[in-house]
């Protein structure tokens, strides 16, 4: 940022304001991300982080970097959201069938997966030395679904400070509070954060491992080998589907619920179409229609890996998501398939 640019952008050039905010879009979307758990508010976000900033730049002094202070109006824009009594909720879905019971009803989370190919647009500049977390690696689906679980005050605090790696007091003059009030909710935010995070990947992305677990389990899904998808995971695997509450833990549950899937979709199979969401492999799931060769979309299915097999599957029930991942909006049948 140089002098220069900062005066034209406080004197009105959107160009040079441009300039001062475009390397940091990325990065501010993915924070709001982690802090709404939503795509969709976290692009809402983005835009009225810039556009407060566009109306505040003359006021900036550079007490703070930029990009602090870029943070700052972005956090309190997300806190503000988080507060909002009238903030919109995600319709819960009604199956198509009776689902068996559940292992339990969990709270509605405000979940969506973040497409990794905006992951791959932001610069990786480092951890800095107050982070506890890689940027990136905090996107896991696991960490963003259990920063979901906190009160928003300890989710901005623990992002700011382990994820992003700002120190005490940058984070307290983010939020306008004291550097010992930081230290409590951090305190109590990094307790809860271990209560409700319910695992973390242990394959590399992108190793020969994931992708050879991943292709073994598209193979058993979609040739409804219900036997084969629970041998790919571990004993106390869950598989959950936001924003419904339904859960299932281990493998008599969660085979016990696509066996009735399977059941009800009267041998109509899904297929597959691989991608990538939140630095894990996904797919953008579809359905046969009952009529003609065409395959329309069911969905979006996320695989957590453990150590040498599948902690968690996630099914996304929101097909309004899939083009955000580059997914076709129908799947042609191949001939042998229809």
């Amino acid at each position: 940022m140089t002098e220069d640019t900062l005066a034209s952008a406080q004197a009105g050039d959107p160009e040079a304001f441009g300039t001062l905010t475009d390397p940091y879009r990325g990065e501010l979307q993915l924070h709001c991300y982690r802090m709404l758990g939503s795509l969709t508010d976290a692009e809402d976000m983005l835009q009225e982080t810039l556009l407060a900033a566009w109306r505040g730049l003359e006021g900036f002094e550079g007490r703070a970097s930029l990009r602090a202070w870029l943070y700052r109006i972005a956090t309190n824009r997300c806190l503000n959201a988080l507060r909002d009594a009238g903030r919109r909720t995600p319709p819960t879905p009604v199956p198509p069938f009776e689902p068996t019971e559940p292992t339990r009803r969990g709270e509605t989370t405000w979940l969506q997966p973040y497409p990794d190919t905006l992951l791959e647009r932001i610069p990786d500049a480092g951890s800095r030395p107050e982070a506890r977390y890689q940027s990136k690696e905090a996107v896991e689906l696991a960490f963003v679904a259990a920063l979901q679980q906190l009160p928003p005050r300890q989710t901005a605090t623990l992002v700011l400070r382990d994820v992003l790696g700002y120190s005490t007091a940058e984070v307290a003059d983010m939020l306008d509070t004291t550097g010992t009030a930081v230290k409590g909710v951090l305190q109590r935010a990094r307790a809860r954060l271990d209560e409700h995070r319910r695992s973390v990947t242990t394959v590399r992305p992108g190793s020969a491992q994931e992708r050879e677990l991943t292709r073994r389990f598209a193979e058993a899904f979609t040739a409804d080998d219900i036997d084969g998808v629970v041998a790919l995971l571990t004993d106390d695997a869950w598989l959950t589907m936001p924003p419904a509450p339904h859960e299932y833990r281990g493998a008599a549950a969660i085979a016990a619920f696509l066996r009735t899937g399977a059941a009800w979709r009267d041998g109509r199979r899904f297929l597959l179409v691989p991608t990538r969401a939140n630095t894990q492999p996904a797919f953008g799931c579809y359905l046969p229609d009952t009529s003609e060769p065409i395959a329309y979309p069911a969905g979006l299915i996320v695989l957590t890996m453990g150590h040498d097999r599948i902690l968690a599957v996630t099914r996304f029930l929101d097909n309004e998501l899939l083009p955000r991942f580059g997914l076709p909006e129908k799947v042609t049948l191949p001939a042998q398939a229809r």
